[in-house]
C-alpha cells in the first residue's frame, strides 16, 4: 500500500478573475448522493455578492464591446477547455448528481455540445431579431440587439452542470456579464468550470461564481441598484416570489422558473433573448433629384 497523503483540493469563489475565500471565512459541508463528504465549499456573505456585482460592472463595457466574432471565439475556446478536463467533470458530477459514470458522461459530453451551441449563435442572434422596420416616410428605421448588463444567475439546483451552463452561457454569449449563484447542494462542478474559466480567454468579472446559501446570497443581488436582470432558475416559488418583488425596485428584467423536463433537449433561443435591449436607429434617406426618389 502507499504511504502517499491524498491531496486534498480547497474549492474557493471566483471573483474578478481572482479566487478569494468568502470574506466571512465561513465553509459549509458538501456531500454526494450518499450523504458521504466530498469538500468544503465556501459559504458566501453579501458582501461577496456585492463584490462580485462591480467585478461583474467593470468588465461589461469591454465585454459587451467585443465584436460578437469574438465573443464566440473566446466562448469555444471555454469549450476546448472543457473537452480537456472531461474526466474531472464526470467525477464530479456523478458524486453530486448520484449517476453511473456513463451517465454522468452522457451530462458532461451534452454540456459540452451546449456550450458550443451557445458560442455559435454569438454573432448570428442579432440577424434574428435585429432588422429594418418598414416606416411611413423617407427613413431607415434599423432595430439590433444590446446585452442589458450585470446579470444574476441563479444556477438550477438539481442539474448541476448541464443545468448550469444552459443558463449562465446564453447570458454572456450575448455580451452580458454574469455574477452566478451555483447549486446549494451540489456546487463543485460549478466551481470547478469557474478554474476553466480562469484559464482561459474569457477575461476577468465577465463571470463571477459564488456558492453558499442560494436565499442569502440571491436577496441582496436582486434588490442591488448596479444588477440589471435576474434568473431565477434555481428558486423555489417562495424565493422566487420574494425576489422578484425586490428585483422591482430598479425595474430588473426577470425570468421566473420554468419547469425544465430535460435540460439535454434543444434549448431555443428563448435564454437567448431573454436579457437583450432593442436599439432602434431612425435615419433619412435623403433625395435623388426633383422627382423625391429615395434611395
Amino acid at each position: 500500500m502507499s504511504d502517499r497523503l491524498s491531496v486534498l483540493k480547497t474549492y474557493k469563489l471566483y471573483v474578478g478573475g481572482k479566487f478569494p475565500r468568502s470574506e466571512s471565512g465561513r465553509v459549509y459541508e458538501v456531500t454526494d448522493a450518499k450523504g458521504k463528504w466530498l469538500a468544503n465549499a465556501p459559504q458566501s456573505s453579501r458582501k461577496d455578492a456585492r463584490d462580485a456585482v462591480v467585478a461583474a460592472r467593470k468588465a461589461f463595457g469591454a465585454w459587451s464591446g467585443a465584436t460578437a466574432y469574438n465573443r464566440g471565439q473566446v466562448l469555444y475556446r471555454v469549450a476546448e477547455m472543457l473537452e480537456g478536463r472531461r474526466a474531472q467533470f464526470v467525477h464530479e458530477v456523478a458524486d453530486a448528481e448520484g449517476l453511473s459514470k456513463s451517465k454522468a458522461a452522457e451530462q458532461v459530453d451534452a454540456t459540452i455540445d451546449r456550450w458550443v451551441w451557445y458560442a455559435g449563435w454569438t454573432d448570428k442572434i442579432a440577424q434574428v431579431v435585429g432588422g429594418g422596420n418598414p416606416v411611413a416616410g423617407p427613413y431607415f428605421n434599423l432595430s439590433s440587439p444590446e446585452p442589458t448588463g450585470v446579470v444574476a444567475v441563479l444556477a438550477p439546483q438539481e442539474s448541476s452542470f448541464l443545468g448550469l451552463v444552459s443558463v449562465l452561457a446564453p447570458v454572456i454569449a450575448t455580451g452580458n456579464t454574469a455574477v452566478v449563484v451555483a447549486s446549494e447542494k451540489s456546487p463543485l462542478p460549478a466551481l470547478s468550470l469557474a478554474e476553466v474559466l480562469a484559464t482561459s480567454d474569457v477575461p476577468g468579472g465577465v463571470v463571477n461564481v459564488l456558492s453558499g446559501r442560494t436565499a442569502e446570497i440571491a436577496t441582496p443581488l436582486a434588490s442591488h441598484q448596479d444588477v440589471n436582470a435576474i434568473d431565477l432558475a434555481g428558486a423555489d416559488e417562495i424565493l422566487a416570489k420574494e425576489l422578484e418583488i425586490a428585483a422591482a425596485d430598479n425595474l430588473k428584467r426577470v425570468l421566473r422558473p420554468q419547469p425544465v423536463d430535460d435540460w439535454a433537449a434543444t434549448p431555443g433561443l428563448d435564454r437567448l433573448t431573454a436579457f437583450l435591449e432593442t436599439k432602434t436607429v431612425w435615419h433619412p434617406t435623403g433625395s435623388l433629384g426633383a422627382s423625391g426618389s429615395a434611395y
